[in-house]
């Protein structure tokens, strides 16, 4: 293909792809912020400026292991071709808005991946799939939460006994404290995981149309671009999701904000070295419920938290019809 004329085409997908950055940070503010809201220690306009900021300097701290799994693990490089990014994009675009509409905590992460593999499939069938690296992502969807779940139960424990002889109070004022760097350490966690996944979709969309020479790899511009994408999306915060997050599946204080947002944080480090794409989503609703089941299994509304893993278990296949069906939309017209 003339690279002159992919570059007007070239153009637009990237641009769609960043609206989906943007909606990833917008959709998963509240992923970073619902605790520390909800707590009441910091508004909801300063908590949002402060995940924005920590979202965005993300990847001076982390390398681009992610953005390669996403890029090359999940579909095989050698079949993306404009129509099958275009198709992912809009099967993750349209589940997002729908889960946003109606307050529903579920994964950008996974509706993006549910895209590629749905327009995957629908080009080539099965063999364009990237067993190995799909099958890991589909692990973290069960293995981030209870990582994040046992983590924070683990630190509930740990900080209780800690600080057993000081008044509520006292415990109270220290965690209102302590919650800036848990909050900082989680938005650092997601810019560095989320953003990373639609630098892959980029960089995979330039290797396929020959910008970036016989090697797959980032570009700096592209890093950039997509942190600041998520990190404006998340100033314009998600407020029905924060609610749902920081408040219907339990009731938190500082101390229990902290080891949620700690407990979270340290799951998603781990995953963004190892470059596998969790949902940040799965993780901290995972952490909520650990802390609030460590109070008493009653002081989570387990209803509603059953309602959000049948969200989570939806999404991919769910994105990937959309995804398939955008494919065979574009495939008729062209």
């Amino acid at each position: 293909m003339d690279a002159s004329l992919a570059f007007p085409l070239l153009a637009a997908l990237i641009a769609i792809a960043l609206f989906f950055d943007f909606l990833n940070g917008l959709h998963d503010a509240a992923n970073s912020i619902a605790t520390i809201v909800s707590t009441r220690v910091l508004r909801p306009q300063y908590a949002v400026a402060w995940a924005a900021f920590f979202n965005f300097i993300a990847f001076l701290f982390f390398g681009l292991h992610v953005a390669e799994t996403l890029g090359t693990g999940i579909i095989d490089p050698a079949i993306v071709s404009p129509q099958v990014i275009f198709a992912a994009l809009m099967g993750a675009i349209i589940w997002n808005i729908v889960t946003w509409i109606f307050g529903i905590p579920s994964s950008s992460s996974h509706a993006l991946i549910g895209g590629l593999v749905g327009a995957g499939l629908t080009k080539v069938g099965f063999e364009s799939i990237v067993v190995g690296g799909l099958l890991k992502t589909v692990g973290a969807i069960f293995m981030s939460p209870a990582i994040g779940f046992f983590l924070a139960l683990v630190l509930i424990l740990a900080v209780s006994w800690a600080f057993v002889r000081q008044t509520p109070f006292a415990v109270d004022k220290t965690f209102r404290i302590m919650q800036f760097i848990s909050a900082s350490l989680y938005s650092l966690g997601h810019g560095g995981n989320d953003a990373q996944k639609t630098m892959g979709i980029i960089a995979v969309l330039l290797f396929s149309q020959g910008y970036l020479g016989s090697e797959f790899y980032v570009p700096f511009w592209v890093v950039i671009t997509c942190q600041s994408a998520m990190a404006l999306g998340t100033l314009f915060g998600g407020w029905r999701i924060v609610h749902t997050m920081g408040s219907k599946i339990t009731r938190l204080n500082p101390m229990q904000g902290f080891c949620a947002e700690t407990g979270g944080a340290l799951t998603l480090f781990g995953a963004t070295w190892l470059g596998i794409p969790v949902s940040t989503t799965h993780t901290i609703t995972g952490a909520i419920i650990g802390v609030g089941a460590a109070r008493r299994v009653s002081a989570v509304r387990w209803g509603l938290a059953g309602n959000i893993v049948i969200a989570w278990v939806v999404t991919m296949p769910a994105a990937a019809l959309i995804s398939a069906a955008f494919y065979k939309l574009v495939d008729l017209i062209g």
